[in-house]
């Protein structure tokens, strides 16, 4: 992966519009996320994100079907970006994970 300077980041995120805060206000307002954690792993690029969402919308569903739930809400952003690699629990399983219960 090649450097980035913070103008190159700054121009990408400008011309996409996506940001760690752009994507966790999405997922806030249209999944109801309880909580929304976002990591540029880019280096500052904007290109490549890492994310854990809670949310009691993927109760009762899979792993596949909470990140086509995902996936299908962020549908414009995730085509302007380079990778997205969401993690997905309920209220519950972050509870439980969160005490060490993992």
């Amino acid at each position: 992966m090649s450097a980035r300077t913070d103008t190159e980041a700054s121009t990408t995120q400008a011309t996409t519009g996506v940001t760690p805060d752009t994507l966790g206000a999405t997922l806030k307002s249209k999944l109801e996320a309880q909580h929304v954690d976002i990591a540029d792993l880019s280096g500052g690029c904007g290109q490549m994100f890492e994310a854990i969402i809670v949310s009691p919308q993927f109760t009762k569903k899979t792993t596949l079907a909470r990140h086509r739930l995902v996936n299908s809400t962020l549908k414009e952003e995730i085509a302007a970006i380079h990778a997205w690699t969401p993690k997905c629990f309920t209220p519950e399983e972050w509870e439980k994970k969160r005490a060490g219960g993992e």
